[in-house]
């Protein structure tokens, strides 16, 4: 196989990270975009060069305008889209996020629609199947004190 054959075989999945963030009674943040039909995570797509770490921070502070202490990573899916190919999902650990820092947000007027905690049990109804079922997973593992490898939102055994 020629060099250029192997490089037209490797992947290029599309990477996105997101933050789990938590209020006083342990329901999860979520926002509203005004481009997609349900809830999502605050978060997005990683940037050339960018590590999800500072993709997850970066998207943050675009969508919320608050920069709370991102913790550590709990979940990496990977999980293709139809229409989008292969993808690469980070979940980080954002914690707990203080009244102070829930007064402070400021949403990206032209991207979010609303931000507002919601409990777990909620998630099913609100979240695409795929992103409920990697977020119920991060909710899991932060409990456990472990990361997880995912795929479609699920684990992997074996």
């Amino acid at each position: 196989m020629t060099e250029n054959e192997h490089e037209q075989r490797m992947a290029r999945p599309r990477m996105a990270a997101g933050a789990l963030f938590f209020d006083d009674q342990g329901q999860v943040l979520l926002v509203r975009p005004s481009y997609k039909p349900k809830w999502e995570i605050p978060g997005g797509y990683i940037e050339v060069g960018e590590s999800p770490f500072d993709a997850c921070r970066r998207e943050v502070l675009e969508e919320l305008g608050i920069s709370p202490a991102i913790g550590p990573l709990l979940v990496v899916d990977w999980a293709p889209s139809e229409t989008e190919g292969d993808k690469m999902l980070f979940v980080f650990d954002g914690g707990r996020l203080e009244v102070e820092q829930v007064a402070a947000m400021k949403l990206a007027a032209d991207e979010l629609l609303a931000a507002d905690f919601h409990p777990a049990e909620a998630l099913d109804d609100l979240l695409i199947p795929r992103l409920a079922r990697r977020v119920k997973r991060a909710i899991t593992v932060l409990a456990e004190g472990r990361t997880q490898y995912l795929e479609h939102g699920e684990p992997v055994v074996g």
